[in-house]
């Protein structure tokens, strides 16, 4: 008998199955339709509910696909099941019913047929799902469903241990999908997303060490008709699935799909979509059962599709990208006596030397670019020496023991911080004041945060600091006050807290993810601890899900990142709908300058390939005014500067990638330069 009690059952079944998984197909009372998912060891983990169904606008009893019988067979890739579906005529079920005489619906021959095959991949966990539907009538329907997956039914339930979505969730224990913890309505429903908002086709929940997944081809068209749009296949996430208000998880995929973020979230359509004789719908997906968490089923996608996409042409050459923007670090960021910067703010420009212009200098020798840039860098340098003399002042005589006391006060007063845990607690009104959103959130609204408490980053980047210190001076006290906060995160799996100023605290975070990458793997350095190195690889893969790797056809996006899942304020910024590169390109020039090499550490993901997929990226978001396509957002007053040209060659803080257009702040462009200088060293 099934495990799954919500399917009617006709008393016959099917079965395929390897070593990794098991499907057991069932007989309705009216057609095979139903399916039984099972992982190695025999657990129950979900049921594909049905083999299609469709809702008309004008009859309220969903329709599914059945099939009176099936075909089996072998091959090379593995062992198939056919089924020629074609949908259920209702009229004909109710015929000779008491609701035969006050119940008509017209139509009296099955609107759709089609075929839908399941193929076990032999020796892989994966299950193919292709279906294949044509219509027979002028119709409206509410929505065609295609693969309709419903981890823990009858089984663990509502249970799991996380749930990733990526580019929009990545959850936790009891943690609800579109809930309201990182945002408020209405960007907290993101149940159906508008597609371009899905860093990849892939959706999983795990529980208690095994994870299942769904994933589809997002460039495949599911259905169109003459010169009417494409519609693709619409993904449907609901952890727990509170679409049917059910104790169990639901990863589905459908037609319509969202075309714009007013028609986000509509599991029934509101305006119907029309299909047409001949019309066909079809979806191709798999169906993963693995060992692990929800994290393993994105590296496992990644390695069953051949690895990292190839990241697309550069908008320039290296070399030339890096010319550009020291010429305009020459030129235009320079105001002679305030330093190098941009007019966007009162306090614009510095003398702080850029990160790339050393090594660029260095590569440039005898060029009068490298030359020029050589006087400024050199006037940058004086300046700084001369308010370095007189140390914070004090009237300390700056020398060699000076410095070691210095770096090592400094130290000593990070550590005091730190709690006797080892983590090292928010302080929003203190230390971790930058800004005033975290003050205007908690006036308006609620806190996003709570002095005391704690979180990955505030723990992972003092314990970079320290670790930096303790090489510098040898005080043993900073060494084991970095390990001390390292290992209080060791249970954590979650990046967050990397945009505390202005995001909820606990929210997923990209930053918070390459912070703890590059902490781990410093006191793996630093104590040759296996435990440190198996978290940095675990941490720099948590960059993934935050990482378009697809891109729709109409609007580049290929490596553009999401900074976390959440909203800024509350209201005030949509970080699931746009994404921000600055941070991925800090974590990347950072690993750089200490020596850290991912694609060494970690050669099952082509982290060389990553680097260079997000570097040709943030190139494509540098600003040339002539292109239009960057707005400001709360400094109004830039869009002069903007249209004068003076912030060309910086790139963008944000890209929407609905309208795929840029806005925000302008961001100089030295940590592409770095990542630049990174990537075509000889």
């Amino acid at each position: 008998m099934p495990e799954f009690t919500q399917g009617s059952y006709g008393g016959e079944s099917i079965r395929l199955v390897n070593e990794h998984m098991r499907i057991d197909v069932h007989k309705r009372l009216t057609g095979w339709g139903w399916a039984e998912v099972f992982s190695a060891d025999e657990r129950f983990m979900g049921v594909l509910e049905h083999f299609g169904e469709l809702l008309l606008r004008d009859q309220e009893i969903p329709i599914r696909m059945e099939s009176e019988s099936y075909e089996r067979a072998q091959s090379d890739e593995g062992e198939s099941l056919t089924f020629k579906v074609k949908a259920l005529v209702v009229q004909q079920k109710l015929k000779g019913t008491s609701f035969d005489t006050w119940i008509q619906y017209p139509f009296d021959a099955a609107l759709m047929d089609g075929e839908v095959k399941l193929t076990l991949l032999r020796d892989q966990p994966v299950l193919k799902l292709a279906y294949s539907f044509v219509s027979h009538y002028n119709l409206f329907v509410r929505y065609v469903r295609g693969p309709w997956v419903k981890v823990g039914a009858d089984s663990f339930g509502a249970n799991k241990t996380d749930a990733i979505f990526p580019g929009v969730e990545w959850l936790e224990g009891e943690e609800w999908s579109s809930g309201t913890d990182w945002f408020k309505d209405p960007w907290a429903l993101r149940v159906a997303p508008h597609p371009n908002k899905v860093a990849f086709p892939v959706m999983a929940v795990s529980h208690e060490g095994t994870a299942v997944g769904l994933s589809w081809d997002p460039a495949l068209h599911a259905t169109r008709w003459f010169n009417y749009r494409v519609h693709v296949q619409q993904p449907v996430f609901a952890s727990p699935n509170f679409i049917d208000r059910r104790n169990h998880h639901l990863l589905g995929l459908m037609v319509p799909d969202a075309q714009t973020e007013h028609a986000e979230n509509q599991i029934y359509a509101a305006e119907p979509l029309e299909l047409h004789p001949q019309q066909v719908v079809a979806w191709n997906a798999e169906l993963v059962v693995i060992p692990g968490r929800s994290l393993d089923v994105m590296t496992d996608w990644i390695a069953r599709s051949g690895g990292l996409p190839a990241p697309a042409t550069p908008r320039w050459a290296y070399e030339d990208a890096l010319d550009r923007i020291a010429l305009a670090y020459d030129e235009r960021y320079w105001q002679e006596g305030q330093g190098f910067g941009t007019p966007q703010h009162e306090k614009g420009y510095s003398h702080r030397v850029p990160r790339f212009a050393e090594a660029y200098i260095e590569r440039r020798k005898g060029t009068a670019l490298a030359a020029s840039l050589q006087e400024k860098i050199d006037k940058c340098k004086t300046l700084n020496a001369a308010a370095d003399e007189v140390s914070g002042g004090t009237g300390e005589i700056s020398g060699a023991a000076s410095a070691h006391d210095r770096l090592l006060r400094k130290g000593l007063e990070l550590l005091a911080h730190q709690r006797e845990d080892g983590a090292f607690p928010f302080d929003p009104d203190g230390r971790h004041y930058m800004k005033d959103d975290f003050v205007v959130a908690r006036a308006f609204l609620e806190p996003m945060g709570h002095a005391g408490d704690t979180a990955l980053d505030l723990c992972v980047t003092p314990a970079i600091e320290l670790l930096r210190l303790w090489k510098e001076t040898g005080d043993e006290r900073l060494k084991e006050g970095a390990l001390r906060a390292i290992d209080y995160c060791l249970p954590m799996t979650r990046p967050e807290g990397g945009d505390f100023w202005e995001t909820p605290l606990h929210s997923p975070n990209l930053f918070a993810a390459g912070h703890a990458a590059i902490a781990n793997w410093l006191a793996h350095l630093a104590t040759g601890k296996e435990v440190y190195k198996e978290k940095a690889v675990y941490w720099i893969r948590s960059l993934l899900p935050f990482t378009h790797l697809w891109q729709p056809a109409d609007k580049p996006m290929l490596y553009n990142t999401k900074p976390c899942f959440c909203s800024s304020d509350w209201y005030f910024a949509n970080w699931v709908r746009d994404h921000v590169q600055w941070e991925v390109l800090e974590t990347f020039a950072e690993s750089h300058r200490l020596g850290i090499d991912w694609a060494v550490i970690d050669p099952a993901i082509d982290w060389t390939c990553y680097r260079e997929g997000i570097t040709n990226a943030a190139m494509r978001w540098m600003i040339d005014h002539r292109d239009a396509t960057w707005m400001p957002h709360n400094l109004q007053h830039t869009k002069v500067y903007y249209d004068q040209g003076l912030l060309d060659d910086c790139f963008a803080d944000t890209h929407n990638s609905v309208t795929g257009l840029y806005g925000g702040m302008a961001i100089m462009p030295d940590a592409i330069a770095v990542n630049l200088l990174a990537m075509t060293e000889k």
